[in-house]
């Protein structure tokens, strides 16, 4: 994933363009940067964050930086904010999504043979410079947001700062939010809501999908309206969503309390403790531990101070090593104990076993698992989450190869909860990590605790529906 974070005030705007982007550093962990605009010419600063934490990195370099207008950008891979000049003018560019005809775009424009790409992410074209490249084909900011709207297969939402204010352009059908948020003599637009508090800000407006704004000290101006469809990925409120944010006026930790208490419900297993998976599991767990009348407890701890997310670096061996080494069991309230987890997800399941078999290790009587969504069938096409170099990566994907010995031409079944198929699946699932039980949310149950049109909510990882 990734998060972006601009400002643009009366007053210098540096600390809140500072803080406002860390706060979305739960959202990635490979580049942090800053763009700031003082003046005459941009000040901007990329730093990599895959060993230590984003404020580390700026900190000492805020003393020399002044500014009205800024924004910043957390990523998973390229650095950002790229600053460009162009024909249209001088620019800084923030981008989130996943380009997945990016390599159809780029060849094009190369044909062109006045065109090059000089930012290189990990050997590939910096998808944040390509969308630069087809703005800069247009004859104004507007077209060219509007352009990339129409290209870009995927999602991408961006973030556009020029001597005179800040565009934000939100994915055409939403599937990332975008919201503005003001204070006296500033606004402010962010991924993240949960950034305005600290900041002063109150929230002030949400874009809709496909909206492109103009934000300046004095106000919004709509550049051009939101579209009829929405697809917001679901996830924000099951796992990456910060519990203090809310996307089209639900929060991410009220839909988590309520997402347990429905998983709750419909389970009547015998335990002594729930407990969630730290940290996007615990939402569910007190939901769960709420609705059912049964104590919440931690059992185990995770080890916040050196460890980073551990689903982010590509390595298998490392992210599992991870997993194991940020978790520190309390062997005094696992042992001889019916524990029930809940867990945002399962997505290949290797972290979750090495969970387990740590539990046991502690003298766990059994180790119940309940995940906050349905089994994850299908990588994600349309964010940089729950994907995969191979859909075999996938738990689920791995235990219908199992059971049918081979691809199925059809997965529906699979995807269906009253299916016999999707029993078997589930129980291969089990038996490979070693659980006591493991049930998943339903996917109407999640939908309806989300709170939202159904109709505007992406569940393609679930059912592969578009």
């Amino acid at each position: 994933m990734g998060g972006l974070f601009g400002v643009v005030s009366k007053e210098d705007c540096v600390m809140d363009v500072y803080f406002g982007t860390d706060y979305h550093s739960h959202l990635g962990t490979s580049k942090g940067g800053m763009a700031i605009w003082n003046g005459y010419s941009f000040n901007r600063s990329i730093h990599n964050i895959e060993n230590t934490q984003f404020r580390t990195k700026f900190e000492s370099e805020l003393p020399k930086i002044k500014g009205h207008m800024g924004i910043g950008c957390i990523s998973d891979t390229e650095p950002q904010p790229m600053t460009v000049r162009s024909h249209l003018g001088n620019y800084a560019i923030s981008t989130v999504g996943k380009i997945n005809n990016l390599d159809e775009i780029a060849d094009k424009e190369i044909s062109n043979q006045n065109i090059h790409f000089l930012e290189m992410s990990k050997g590939t074209i910096n998808p944040t410079e390509l969308v630069s490249v087809i703005i800069d084909r247009e004859n104004s900011f507007k077209d060219g947001l509007l352009k990339a709207q129409e290209l870009i297969q995927g999602s991408c939402s961006i973030l556009l700062l020029t001597p005179q204010g800040i565009y934000a352009s939100r994915d055409k059908l939403g599937r990332t939010p975008l919201i503005v948020g003001k204070k006296e003599g500033s606004f402010c637009v962010s991924f993240e809501s949960c950034t305005f508090t600290n900041l002063g800000f109150k929230f002030n407006y949400e874009l809709g999908p496909g909206e492109i704004i103009f934000l300046t000290p004095d106000g919004i101006e709509k550049i051009a309206p939101p579209r009829d469809k929405m697809k917001i990925c679901a996830f924000l409120w099951v796992y990456y969503g910060y519990p203090s944010s809310s996307y089209e006026g639900m929060n991410v930790e009220v839909m988590r309390y309520r997402n347990g208490a429905a998983i709750a419900r419909n389970d009547y297993e015998e335990i002594d403790m729930i407990a969630g998976v730290p940290d996007s599991g615990v939402g569910h767990a007190i939901g769960y531990s709420n609705q059912a009348k049964i104590p919440f407890g931690r059992p185990f701890i995770k080890y916040t101070p050196t460890w980073s997310r551990s689903f982010m670096p590509q390595e298998q061996g490392i992210r599992n090593l991870v997993a194991r080494m940020k978790l520190m069991p309390i062997p005094e309230l696992v042992s001889g104990k019916r524990l029930l987890f809940c867990d945002d997800s399962i997505v290949r399941g290797t972290q979750m076993r090495e969970t387990v078999d740590l539990l046991y290790q502690c003298n766990a009587s059994e180790v119940h698992i309940r995940s906050a969504c349905p089994p994850i069938v299908f990588g994600c096409k349309y964010l940089n989450f729950s994907t995969s170099r191979s859909a075999m990566d996938l738990a689920a994907r791995r235990a219908i190869s199992e059971l049918e010995g081979k691809e199925p031409e059809s997965l529906e079944a699979y995807c269906d909860p009253a299916t016999e198929k999707y029993n078997c699946m589930v129980n291969c699932i089990s038996k490979r990590l070693n659980f006591s039980t493991l049930k998943y949310q339903n996917i109407h149950d999640m939908i309806d605790a989300i709170g939202i049109d159904k109709e505007k909510i992406c569940t393609y990882c679930w059912n592969g529906k578009e």
